[in-house]
């Protein structure tokens, strides 16, 4: 199984990043790192990569826009090759742009059981609170600070005697607990049957008059009345022994079908069955999936099959 690729973003010590280093060593770990970067080239934990033979890469913020560092910092991050990115303790403020670039594709660890203390200062400000429980989070990162969804929480039980520094070493230990885990949740998802059925099913179900219904046992979608619909859409998992997980849709015909395969083979495949009636698979089980095109496809072909009075429809809606 291909691993997914990850940057991590440090600007000290990179305690969390180290979490993430040695469980990506595990056998089973679902990702590999394949980058280390930071804003602080003086950056301790620059170094401890370095010595585990992975690729450094730092660049001061110092004098420049948010925007043009930004720039320098993703540059590095796709030279890598990576799919995703984990920012550990990474002291800087990301701009819009970048988050963008990476939307969805992005977490971060945070001090604290969010939604409650956004920003600095976490552990004095739970104990001002009188909180019984501090903790920490993992969360998807947007535009807002520490506002993404969460993903993942530990807590950490506040003792009398706890200052804000004693307080955070528990934590930490809770923080290289959690990452791992929540990262290797989150990065597998792209190969869970059921977390690509579902996703495939929501845009399928955005479709106009469209329903679910099983077809020899696979996951699939029709269009049109509850009697007389036409599948246009289905989800092959282990399909004839194939191991791929794909979407099939309908193409034009064998030709299309042909010129997409020798395009890209990686993404299109002649799927057993259903490739002599002019279905594609789109391949599913692979980082970075273009939910867009998966979303252009299922369109594609529900246009193909549906009533002429709901494609008519839908291009009037369409011009709007």
């Amino acid at each position: 199984m291909d691993k997914a690729k990850i940057a991590i973003l440090i600007s000290g010590t990179g305690t969390n990043m180290a979490a993430l280093i040695y469980a990506a060593k595990q056998s089973d770990c679902p990702y590999a790192i394949v980058l280390v970067a930071s804003n602080n080239p003086a950056a301790a934990g620059l170094k401890l990569a370095a010595a585990e033979g992975i690729t450094t890469y730092a660049h001061p913020h110092k004098g420049m826009h948010r925007e043009q560092h930004d720039r320098l910092m993703h540059d590095a991050i796709i030279e890598s090759g990576a799919d995703y990115i984990a920012l550990a303790g990474y002291m800087r403020i990301l701009s819009s742009e970048f988050i963008g670039k990476w939307a969805g594709k992005m977490l971060n660890i945070h001090p604290s059981l969010l939604p409650k203390y956004k920003g600095l200062d976490t552990f004095q400000k739970a104990l001002d609170a009188g909180d019984r429980h501090a903790g920490c989070s993992v969360h998807i990162v947007t535009p807002a600070l520490d506002d993404g969804p969460v993903l993942g929480q530990t807590e950490v039980a506040i003792m009398p005697d706890d200052t804000a520094e004693s307080l955070a070493r528990r934590v930490q230990f809770a923080e290289h607990q959690l990452y791992p885990k929540i990262l290797a949740e989150y990065v597998s998802r792209e190969r869970d049957p059921d977390w690509l059925i579902a996703k495939v099913g929501e845009l399928a179900l955005a479709l106009p008059e469209t329903r679910y219904r099983e077809s020899h046992g696979s996951p699939a979608w029709r269009v049109g009345p509850t009697s007389s619909g036409k599948f246009f859409a289905h989800v092959s998992v282990n399909h004839h022994g194939d191991d791929r997980i794909a979407l099939l849709v309908k193409t034009a015909g064998p030709d299309e079908m042909a010129a997409l395969i020798e395009q890209d083979g990686e993404t299109y495949h002649r799927p057993a069955y259903y490739g002599a009636s002019g279905w594609i698979g789109v391949r599913l089980d692979r980082p970075n999936v273009d939910w867009d095109h998966i979303g252009e496809w299922l369109e594609h072909s529900w246009r193909s099959v549906a009533p002429r009075r709901l494609v008519k429809l839908q291009k009037v809606a369409e011009e709007f």
